[in-house]
């Protein structure tokens, strides 16, 4: 390749991520492969890069208040990741139909299953928020927290359970935004909702300038606020925007056949992540028997871990999309090839990652929490847990193609194959039975998520996702 040819490669590779951050109006079934991926991968990316850098800044400021608020963040995540569950599952669903509609050229139909999902995720919401925040205490208590978090941070959890309806539509409607391939929407709503989250959260914690001192009670409120304004944009973008998805008055009402279908194609995924939510808490569990140290040692290392797979979580997205939208579109080679394009590039970037975390953990514990026994924990699961970023990064992809082609039931078996039948006997027999404390719960970690890729790896390759009609 000659200086001129690279030069112009470089400036179209730079066009395209311009393209990507600022929007487009590509048709994903038609251009280029490897430049979809690429317009949807960016704003994906970013997006998750967004969260991540919240995840990590919202426990960085909570850290200051001390161990036993670190392991009150720990257990109310524990629990919040039942509401990402179900968010997520209602997104998966949404995107495998309206992904769907939008390769079959139906954006009408598309509006109205969107509309659904919306309207699906507020029921459900309600459902978990008035006994999540009432009952916070008893949660908290049955979770294994101690009489002080019980006692003077329930307030943290009852907010954080109460206000799960904009987690829950922050998530369902980035889905749709991210479906129809108005990725880089999807990415500046959370980013603007971050922002603001991020900015409350050191005022509202300490009570800084006129703001009060609320502790821990604090960040609750600042996600509340900062997301809620988020939910607030993609509201105004939905109905006025002129983007992909257009909603109109007319779509506000109940349309229970479209509601069921998306409630049997969520099943499975809310399935999935419930299943891994549930092993999670298992885990959570298992380690709070070592103590509250042990408790936020490993949710500082869980938080830099969040922090190093959302990006690719985001790349992921890109393959569920492309995976959607050409089986709409009747091009189910041109899916499979999207699938094995975007792996390759999210293992290369996952890889890279989960090396630096693996060499240098001591470096990102440190920069969160000072209590030595916390810091050792956490850097013992830091280094094991990273060692299986590689088979992490392929397992998204695989599981969020399924998910997007609308067979969500089968990475629901392997999930329950992968964490019920093998992770949580796994970490309780060698945390408590061989004796290795965390580090056994941390070793289960990876040998359970590095078999579910493997699983789908073979599941995949037998191509039976390409027949599912949505």
């Amino acid at each position: 390749m000659t200086a001129e040819s690279k030069n112009i490669a470089l400036r179209s590779f730079f066009k395209d991520v311009r393209e990507a951050i600022a929007g487009t109006d590509q048709d994903f079934t038609e251009v280029k492969l490897s430049r979809a991926i690429l317009l949807l991968s960016i704003p994906s990316v970013l997006e998750a890069l967004m969260e991540s850098i919240f995840v990590i800044v919202d426990i960085y400021f909570v850290s200051k208040l001390g161990a036993d608020a670190v392991a009150a963040v720990g257990l109310t995540e524990a629990l919040v990741t039942i509401i990402y569950a179900i968010a997520m599952g209602l997104g998966t669903a949404t995107t495998s139909l309206v992904s769907r509609r939008i390769g079959e050229k139906k954006p009408e139909e598309a509006s109205r299953a969107a509309t659904q999902a919306i309207l699906t995720g507020i029921i459900i919401s309600v459902l978990i928020g008035v006994p999540g925040a009432v009952f916070a205490k008893d949660i908290l208590s049955m979770m294994g927290a101690s009489e002080h978090i019980i006692n003077d941070m329930s307030g943290y959890t009852g907010i954080m359970l109460g206000s799960n309806v904009v987690i829950m539509l922050l998530f369902i409607i980035n889905a749709i935004f991210r479906s129809a391939g108005d990725a880089a929407v999807a990415m500046k709503v959370l980013w603007i909702g971050n922002i603001i989250n991020i900015i409350l959260d050191p005022l509202l914690i300490f009570g800084i300038g006129p703001f009060p001192e609320l502790g821990i009670m604090g960040a609750a409120i600042a996600t509340f606020i900062g997301r809620g304004t988020g939910v607030i944009i993609q509201f105004y973008l939905l109905f006025f925007g002129m983007k992909r998805i257009r909603l109109f008055i007319k779509h506000l009402e109940f349309d229970f056949r479209i509601m069921l279908k998306l409630i049997r194609l969520s099943f499975g995924s809310i399935g999935q992540n419930l299943i891994g939510t549930l092993s999670w808490l298992g885990l959570v569990r298992i380690l709070s028997i070592f103590g509250s140290e042990v408790v936020a040692g490993y949710t500082i290392a869980i938080r830099i871990i969040v922090f190093s797979l959302l990006p690719s979580w985001g790349i992921s997205n890109a393959a569920s999309t492309l995976v959607g939208q050409n089986l709409g579109a009747k091009k189910p080679d041109r899916a499979e090839r999207s699938v094995w394009i975007t792996g390759w590039v999210n293992m290369a970037l996952l890889g890279t990652v989960g090396l630096i975390l693996f060499l240098f953990p001591s470096f990102f514990i440190r920069l969160f929490i000072e209590n030595e026994n916390a810091v050792s924990s956490g850097i013992k699961g830091l280094r094991i847990i990273s060692m299986g970023s590689v088979a992490y990064a392929l397992g998204m992809v695989l599981v969020n193609s399924f998910n997007g082609a609308g067979d969500t039931m089968t990475p629901l078996k392997i999930n329950i194959i992968a964490y019920w039948l093998v992770e949580i006997p796994l970490a309780w027999v060698l945390a408590i039975s061989f004796r290795m404390g965390e580090t056994g719960v941390f070793a289960s970690i990876v040998i359970a998520e590095s078999l579910l890729t493997v699983i789908a790896y073979f599941v995949f390759r037998q191509g039976k996702w390409k027949l599912k009609m949505v």
